[in-house]
């Protein structure tokens, strides 16, 4: 099993930055991929951005490209999701979701590819 525990959410106003944190537990997190997913309210859940285990490649949904960054620090056991110019659509729950891979350079972009969740951050965007 793997926990993860997001946060860094809140409120912020539009063209601000947050910086999202995610903190996994319980097995080795190198041997996972990461990603950000997010839902906001009546939507579906969509993907953010994901990165591979080691951190060389990364992935990001046309919608935050350019503006928001994941990495992650393997020492640390936590991966990080950077947002800047923040725009209200924006706003929704950011959840980071773990999947066992230790594949050079792969990075997965679709919710039922990930095998552990945690249970979300808020991140709302006024304008």
């Amino acid at each position: 099993q793997v926990q993860l525990v997001e946060s860094g959410g809140g409120l912020v106003q539009a063209g601000g930055s947050l910086r999202l944190s995610c903190a996994a537990s319980g097995r080795t997190f190198s041997n996972y991929a990461m990603g950000w997913f997010r839902q906001a309210p009546g939507k579906e859940r969509e993907f953010v951005a994901g990165i591979s285990w080691s951190g060389d490649s990364t992935y990001y949904a046309d919608s935050v490209k350019g503006r928001f960054t994941i990495s992650r620090d393997n020492a640390e056991n936590t991966v990080y999701l950077q947002m800047n110019s923040l725009k209200p659509e924006d706003t929704a729950v950011y959840y980071c979701a773990a999947k066992g891979s230790r594949g050079w350079g792969i990075v997965f972009s679709t919710g039922y590819e990930y095998d552990y969740w945690g249970q979300g951050t808020q991140v709302t965007v006024s304008s």
